[in-house]
């Protein structure tokens, strides 16, 4: 059986191509060479002496290659001095121009658009460096562990705090795994989360927030770790501070008058013969005794019941049936209620009855010292159920400590209904707001539920 010989294509080599001056060169010669050709036929046919034939043969065969070789030396020229500026702004160089450049030339208006070209880019490195000079002041200033990984999950990038975190300085970082560091756990799971882990330079809850990014067209993630263990003790010494102070102030309140008054009835025991009125006097100091201590069983009930609100039972509501009924309950002053939007949400009613309630009684409270009225009324937002209370009060005079547990401004008021309220509403998922009207005096109290998913529909 005979082998099929192959065949292979011919090899074809690549056609050499003359350079654009060369071009330029050999098209001049080439239009010039016609006349220089019927001239010389001229000259050599005609009655001239062979020196003047060979004379004016060098002449006009001098004159040909010299004005081709001028021709090709003034294309060449310009297209060598944009090569070199071009080349300088490939190299970061943008301070070289060219001169003699004129508007009504073409050549000139290309030359004038790259010394334009340089200038652009000149102003954009600049701003480009001061960016990245204040990014880098930044990210050496904040008190955020910022690391930068790359696709093999390799360091590339990590600021002051991430060296304090990790307890190295970034030459002896920088190449690392993160493995090696001790942050694979970081790099893995949710980008958003939080952390109960010990680091080299400390230990605590970390917020770690990861998000990824390009470089040279190259994937790389961006580590992003907080230190919340030293901003949630300081909120709590803060809150402790807030807390003692309160609960100092109600109990001196109440502890002064009650030292006062045992230590002048035990004055009045020890009188002997006792006065007259001994038992008028004993009867109203023990009346006051009890009544303080009356007063600070009811202080503690209220911060019991703000201590251990429950979490909400999610049920449907339906929004008119439950504003209504909640005005009803007001008997002080008529309140008109404004009607929105059927709306029927999921909320636990119990809780959202009793900040109701609270919203209602404030208003009422303020609407009674001036005279004025209370509506209310609900609407729908594109997310949100928004109930709305509005009072013709004298209007709120420091908004600052209205959500300060036990501050209140009536002289029977515990100081715990608004932030019982608030919570209740940022237990569903909401907030509270109170803030003076604008078109007249008066407060409003607006409360908003979110309505995501099955949480609200229209009926």
């Amino acid at each position: 059986m005979k082998e099929r010989a192959t065949v292979s294509p011919p090899h074809h080599r690549p056609t050499r191509q003359l350079r654009h001056d060369a071009r330029i060169w050999v098209m001049s010669i080439a239009g010039a060479l016609p006349a220089c050709i019927v001239a010389l036929i001229f000259l050599w046919t005609g009655d001239y002496t062979p020196k003047v034939q060979w004379t004016l043969t060098v002449v006009i065969l001098g004159f040909l290659f010299g004005f081709s070789a001028a021709l090709r030396s003034r294309v060449v020229l310009p297209l060598q001095t944009l090569s070199n500026l071009l080349a300088a702004l490939r190299e970061g160089d943008y301070s070289i121009r060219a001169r003699g450049a004129k508007r009504d030339d073409p050549l000139g208006e290309v030359v004038l658009e790259v010394n334009a070209l340089g200038t652009t880019l000149r102003e954009q490195r600049l701003g480009a460096l001061e960016a990245t000079a204040l990014l880098s002041k930044v990210m050496e200033e904040i008190d955020v562990a910022v690391l930068a990984f790359d696709g093999r999950q390799s360091l590339r990038l990590v600021n002051r705090a991430g060296e304090r975190l990790l307890a190295q300085p970034a030459e002896r970082l920088l190449g690392r795994s993160a493995a090696e560091l001790g942050l694979s756990e970081c790099l893995e799971g949710d980008s958003h989360r939080l952390l109960d882990t010990r680091f080299p330079g400390g230990m605590g809850r970390w917020e770690a927030r990861r998000s990824t990014f390009r470089q040279a067209g190259l994937p790389h993630q961006l580590l992003v770790l907080s230190d919340l263990s030293r901003t949630l003790r300081e909120e709590e010494r803060k809150a402790w501070q807030r807390l003692i102070r309160v609960l100092g102030h109600e109990l001196n309140n109440s502890l002064a008058p009650i030292k006062s008054i045992a230590g002048s009835l035990e004055t009045l025991v020890l009188k002997n013969p006792p006065p007259a009125d001994w038992r008028e006097d004993m009867q109203r100091g023990l009346a006051v005794i009890g009544a303080r201590g009356e007063a600070l069983s009811r202080f503690m009930e209220a911060y019991t019941r703000l201590a251990q609100l429950p979490p909400p039972r999610f049920q449907p509501l339906d929004v008119e049936t439950w504003v209504q009924r909640v005005v009803r309950l007001e008997t002080r002053l008529a309140v008109a209620v404004r009607p929105g939007p059927p709306l029927t949400i999921q909320a636990d009613g119990d809780q959202l009855d009793q900040l109701l309630i609270n919203l209602l009684r404030n208003a009422v409270d303020a609407a009674l010292i001036t005279g004025g009225g209370v509506s209310a009324g609900w609407e729908r937002t594109p997310v949100h159920l928004e109930v709305w209370i509005d009072d013709e009060g004298p209007g709120l005079s420091n908004t600052s400590n209205l959500f300060v547990p036990f501050f209140t401004t009536k002289p029977q008021g515990s100081g715990i209904g608004l932030v019982l309220s608030r919570q209740i509403a940022e237990a569903h998922g909401g907030d509270l707001l109170l803030e003076n009207r604008t078109n007249q005096a008066g407060c409003r109290a607006r409360l908003r539920l979110p309505l995501t998913g099955a949480e609200g529909r229209k009926q």
